[in-house]
């Protein structure tokens, strides 16, 4: 439930920000939301590579979990997380 409000949370902010990318807002703030887009594109990206390179080579993602967890971040790594088999102890 809450993952999902959080997902619905981040297409609000995706939404927002690229909305100034087509209707730009006025000055002071239009500087601002370009600074965030452009962080947020950099955290979401580093998020997936950091993903990818700790997943063992016999177990890739798909490309539809990497979109997913570009756009949606965290909450979408918190389902993921949650849906894996518990690894087991040697």
């Amino acid at each position: 439930m809450l993952i999902n409000l959080g997902r619905l949370l981040m297409l609000c902010v995706w939404g927002f920000l690229l909305t100034n990318l087509f209707h730009p807002y006025p000055k002071p703030l239009t500087y601002f939301i370009n600074v965030a887009l452009f962080f947020m594109v950099v955290m979401h990206g580093l998020q997936l590579v950091l993903l990818k390179s700790t997943q063992p080579k016999d177990q890739p993602i798909s490309r539809w979990l990497e979109t997913k967890i570009f756009i949606f971040g965290v909450f979408e790594m918190l389902d993921w997380q949650k849906k894996q088999p518990p690894l087991k102890k040697k």
